[in-house]
């Protein structure tokens, strides 16, 4: 498969914390570059101009674009003093978010999989402090024994995109919908040509999939709109029925 366009580089203190985080970020996203720049390059705490500027060079080869993820303040002045350094071509491509590390790391990473242009790859780290409006309501029960687990109703008119399609799935895996499963949705979700609601939440988002928490038994409401409205809900309803391989 084709590396994605745009890479993401962790720029924090502490190695550990920056390796941890891609590695976290990468189990998201497998086909984004991910690059770990931490630590003071001696192995202590700090930040380290050559490892920055190493880490710039590597993410934006190959004409990539790149996110800066940052975990101190410390930290974006170590990254902007290299970025005046490299070639202005080179630099244009580089965007510092002001976001959460690991949660935007998250966030930026499953956009960047689904091939998304730097624009919205940052729009999606800068979310993720946003925190959440949509708070997850006590888990639903499982139907009855023999009761269908999904029903996608017609349309009201053939061909109207703007009529929503709604679905209800329960989730089947024994961790529900985890950190795994949430970001396969929202790969998913975020490669149809619809706007995509589970819950109330953005289908396309992994943090707020997750935020909802749902548990197996819960039973979750998929609506969407769009000329692939229909496509994206039975893809949706389809991989909750199969458990994400934990069944």
């Amino acid at each position: 498969m084709t590396a994605a366009p745009v890479a993401l580089v962790l720029v924090s203190h502490s190695a550990t914390l920056a390796e941890g985080v891609r590695e976290l970020a990468a189990q998201m996203a497998p086909d984004v570059l991910i690059v770990a720049a931490g630590g003071d390059g001696a192995g202590g705490l700090g930040t380290s101009f050559d490892l920055v500027e190493q880490a710039l060079g590597e993410a934006t080869a190959e004409g990539r674009s790149a996110v800066v993820l940052t975990d101190l303040g410390s930290a974006v002045l170590t990254t902007e003093s290299v970025l005046e350094f490299l070639d202005e071509d080179v630099a244009a491509r580089v965007h510092l978010a002001d976001a959460p590390f690991v949660e935007a790391a998250v966030a930026a990473g499953v956009t960047a999989a689904g091939g998304a242009p730097v624009g919205e790859v940052l729009g999606a780290a800068v979310a993720a402090g946003a925190g959440f409006p949509h708070a997850a309501g006590p888990g639903e029960a499982a139907p009855e024994p023999g009761a269908p687990a999904a029903t996608v109703p017609e349309p009201q008119h053939a061909g109207d995109s703007a009529v929503p399609i709604t679905a209800h799935v329960v989730v089947r895996n024994p961790m529900g919908l985890h950190a795994r499963p949430a970001a396969v949705l929202a790969r998913m979700m975020a490669g149809f040509d619809a706007a995509v609601q589970v819950d109330g939440v953005n289908g396309a988002s992994v943090l707020e999939l997750m935020q909802l928490a749902a548990t197996q038994g819960r039973t979750l409401e998929v609506t969407a709109t769009g000329p692939q409205a229909r496509v994206a809900v039975d893809a949706f309803v389809g991989a909750v029925e199969e458990g994400f391989g934990e069944v």
